[in-house]
């Protein structure tokens, strides 16, 4: 097994687990406990599940960005690269970006303000959450179809 081969699988598999989460939690999990719990059930139980599912983000994102690096350093010269790599690694920058908002800022509100129970303002937290991944796994899905057709289109 080539070096290449290894992290092109750590990249894919990291990849997979932070836009497949994205999607499971904005399209499954939070309509489920939108339905189903009053805010005081709601709201604690999504900021456990989001806490851990971004722990398992922050690994996949160290992942991303270090395979995403072997497998460019690996061409000797970023200029070398095809389009479509420079292009995924801007918006895997991006996408970065977004989640340390969430997770440093949104998130860390969201748990306080369900730690003192203050429904309405962790609700809007939650919000500025949903909203952000919702960016996000726009972006996520664009970068997989910048990876598996960007030789093609550019």
């Amino acid at each position: 097994m080539t070096t290449y081969a290894l992290m092109l699988f750590i990249h894919i598999l990291a990849s997979t687990l932070w836009v497949g989460g994205m999607f499971t939690m904005h399209f499954a999990v939070r309509p489920a406990a939108v339905a189903l719990l009053p805010p005081p059930q709601r709201l604690p139980l999504m900021t456990a599940a989001l806490g851990r599912f971004f722990d398992w983000v922050v690994a996949a994102v160290f992942a991303v960005l270090g395979s995403g690096l072997a497998m460019m350093f690996g061409a000797r010269t970023f200029s070398a690269l095809h389009p479509s790599v420079h292009l995924m690694f801007a918006l895997g920058v991006a996408m970065i970006a977004i989640f340390a908002v969430i997770r440093l800022l949104a998130y860390r509100r969201l748990r306080a303000a369900v730690a003192v129970e203050q429904w309405p303002a962790a609700a809007k937290q939650l919000d500025a959450i949903r909203k952000l991944v919702a960016v996000n796994l726009v972006l996520g899905i664009v970068t997989i179809a910048v990876a598996t057709l960007g030789r093609a289109l550019f």
